[in-house]
């Protein structure tokens, strides 16, 4: 009875910052739901075990999210009608950019949201995707080469 309890205070404590990151990771919010929701059962069943919980479901996040992603086939849908132009303002610009890094494999989009967005250093995070840090490293210059060459995104910065 004890852990459910301590599980509940972590689940009240910690469950907006992790709906945060897995958001971020999947860019949908009924899917980051999901994603969190699995990531919590899955603590919930080696809770005993587990010595840095929001590290563990972090983790349990990101390893879940890449599983999901390699799984899921993606494609484009046609539509008939083009979009209007939006205004371009700062939360335009926003949203270009977070399309751009939705547009990164799983692995390094995982680190760019957990090295920029959570602000963790290369430890935590090669912790946490369980990796050497110079993968981390790699992955993260990997990723931010592909950002600065994305047409969206140099598009927008030539306006």
């Amino acid at each position: 009875m004890a852990d459910r309890a301590i599980f509940q205070d972590f689940v009240l404590a910690r469950s907006d910052r992790l709906l945060r990151t897995a958001y971020l990771l999947t860019h949908d919010r009924a899917t980051a739901e999901d994603l969190l929701q699995e990531a919590l059962a899955k603590a919930w069943f080696a809770w005993a075990g587990i010595d840095e919980p929001e590290a563990y479901v972090r983790r349990v996040l990101v390893t879940t999210y890449t599983s999901w992603w390699r799984r899921r086939w993606r494609r484009e849908l046609p539509s008939g009608d083009l979009p209007e132009e939006p205004a371009h303002d700062d939360a335009g610009r926003r949203e270009e950019l977070w399309q751009a890094v939705g547009r990164l494999p799983a692995r390094q989009r995982a680190v760019i949201v957990l090295r920029f967005y959570e602000d963790l250093p290369v430890a935590e995070v090669a912790a946490i995707l369980g990796c050497q840090e110079g993968t981390v490293k790699s992955q993260t210059a990997k990723a931010l080469a592909k950002l600065r060459v994305d047409e969206s995104i140099v598009k927008e910065l030539h306006r």
